[in-house]
């Protein structure tokens, strides 16, 4: 599948680097495309000060020119969340994006992930999932591969808060993607995974807990959006969410779409239906993803179907 760049062309929500700096040919398909990375780890890398220079990720790319088949149609495949939390106070909806200060347990499921792509340092967003494994976190697939390469030196910081890590620094053993990312970065299909390594004795959902997951779910839902945006005028030093009603995309891709001002390092943070916000819990169905240009303050995030499922099955059985 080729894919041209066009005056339709789609700025993903990872952040403000300069424009022309990660230039890069689009990657071919090629049948043999790994879906899965190992990737290397700098032991003490991600230090308070390199976490808090770290530049949201910032690409251009447009969709593949073929829309991947729908699979709203498919039956719903839900996994419930691992654990609850206390309850807290209520927050605001909709809200087109502002500090979540309600607590629960989405603070602690959510946070920041930092790689490092080639010489420099960058910084998505994740969650963490409830799996198999129980060691799994759920991003985008531009904030595990992008341009051809995976990153490196990958790791998820649970609640983080202004260059602290309450719950530690989680380092990926294995990263991975849906089979359409890995191999053309398709848009439609802009899912990534990491499993990581356990952290003093414990898995990541006994340390942190985690959110349940939903494929195949359907579209126009009551959304909440969560993430660490660090691009103006957010600074990555909190959480953030934006709420609503959800639409579909009717342009060039098949994602959902919600009305939110996140910027750059929001990517790869989940969306949630049926989240309460007295507990912090909901049911995950799609990940930040991209914003088009011309049409600001508006996410879009991936459907979550038969070709994430799979990339999911594979994480939480690694």
């Amino acid at each position: 599948m080729n894919r041209h760049r066009t005056a339709l062309s789609v700025l993903l929500s990872a952040g403000a680097l300069v424009a022309g700096v990660l230039t890069a040919a689009t990657p071919s398909i090629a049948a043999d495309t790994p879906t899965s990375f190992r990737p290397q780890q700098t032991q003490g890398f991600w230090t308070v000060e390199r976490m808090r220079g770290a530049t949201p990720l910032d690409v251009t790319a447009v969709p593949g020119a073929a829309r991947t088949a729908a699979a709203d149609s498919a039956p719903p495949t839900a996994i419930a969340p691992t654990a609850a939390a206390a309850a807290v106070s209520p927050t605001a909806f909709p809200q087109a994006g502002g500090a979540w200060t309600g607590g629960g347990a989405v603070v602690k499921t959510s946070g920041r992930v930092f790689f490092t792509m080639g010489s420099r340092t960058a910084s998505c967003s994740g969650n963490s999932i409830t799996s198999a494994n129980g060691s799994t976190v759920m991003t985008a697939g531009h904030c595990v591969k992008y341009q051809g390469a995976w990153h490196t030196n990958w790791v998820f910081v649970p609640a983080y808060n202004n260059g602290s890590a309450p719950y530690g620094q989680w380092s990926a053993t294995k990263t991975f993607a849906t089979d359409q990312w890995a191999a053309s970065e398709d848009m439609n299909m802009d899912v990534g995974l990491a499993v990581v390594a356990p952290l003093n004795g414990q898995t990541l959902s006994q340390a942190v807990g985690a959110q349940g997951v939903l494929f195949n779910g359907g579209y126009n839902k009551k959304m909440y959006s969560f993430g660490f945006p660090a691009a103006a005028p957010y600074d990555g030093t909190k959480l953030v969410y934006c709420s609503g009603n959800s639409g579909k995309d009717f342009l060039l891709t098949k994602d959902h779409s919600l009305g939110c001002n996140m910027t750059g390092g929001s990517s790869g943070g989940p969306w949630f239906q049926d989240f309460n916000e007295a507990t912090g819990l909901g049911t995950q169905v799609s990940v930040n993803s991209f914003g088009y240009t011309f049409l600001p303050n508006r996410m879009y995030g991936p459907y979550l179907g038969n070709e994430a499922k799979a990339a999911y099955d594979k994480a939480q059985a690694s």
